[in-house]
């Protein structure tokens, strides 16, 4: 399965920061699909400034309805239209400030390949769950009522210990193995198919090898170190696929 660097601006970048991924452009890929997902005020923008640099744009989020009396929010085929090729879907940030249950995501992630677009579900246990050895168990329970019966096109998971996010906390390899190894499983189990697993958890030039070179990941999800050209770049330089 061909890796997959996804870089999540969250809530940062005005205007301006369009000229990242301007630097971004020239950026060698190799063998590896780069991403994307800035806030949705820059999709449209982003989208452009990206078009034919082969970097594809993704959404955050987006609404279980196709279009209706939702103020503020956006629908997965206005991410489409916008040119979002990606949407980020159950993020940790998500589930916490915003409540969303794993129903809820899956209804998204429904909407979402309905509109053609990619999902990105995220699951990962929080720091309590882990000390309580519940890890496994809760990344099995949210696998298996986030995600559709049927396996969307496209289909990406991203593990994302909630402890490690912005912490600067890293789990050991053997326990990003471990999980990474429960994830497949219970993918493939289900659905009979492969499906890519990326890891995501404070990723940044200086550990992102070492990440890569853990069995069973098949690429990141970035969060900070997504923000400037240098540094995305540095992080998908490091994948070996990059050199092909």
């Amino acid at each position: 399965m061909t890796p997959l660097i996804a870089g999540n601006w969250k809530m940062f970048g005005l205007k301006a920061a369009l000229a990242e991924l301007e630097a971004l452009k020239g950026a060698p890929r190799g063998g590896t699909e780069a991403l994307v997902c800035p806030p949705a005020t820059l999709l449209a923008g982003a989208a452009a400034t990206l078009a034919g640099s082969g970097i594809g744009v993704g959404g955050q989020d987006c609404h279980k309805a196709p279009e209706g009396a939702h103020t503020g929010d956006l629908s997965a085929g206005m991410l489409k239209d916008a040119g979002a090729s990606y949407v980020i879907l159950g993020h940790s940030e998500r589930r916490r400030d915003h409540g969303e249950s794993d129903a809820l995501v899956r209804a998204k992630a429904l909407a979402a390949a309905g509109a053609g677009l990619k999902p990105i579900v995220c699951v990962g246990e929080t720091i309590e769950e882990r000390n309580a050895g519940r890890e496994g168990e809760v990344v099995r329970a949210q696998l298996a009522a986030s995600l559709p019966d049927a396996a969307p096109g496209g289909l990406v998971i991203a593990y994302e210990p909630v402890w490690a996010i912005g912490t600067g906390l890293t789990p050991t390899n053997p326990q990003i193995e471990a999980m990474h190894a429960l994830i497949h499983a219970a993918l493939k189990a289900r659905f009979g198919v492969g499906v890519r697993v990326l890891y995501g958890g404070s990723v940044k030039p200086s550990n992102a090898a070492e990440i890569f070179a853990v069995a069973g990941v098949d690429g990141a999800l970035v969060g900070g170190a997504s923000l400037k050209a240098a540094d995305f770049s540095a992080i998908i330089k490091a994948h070996p696929a990059a050199a092909a």
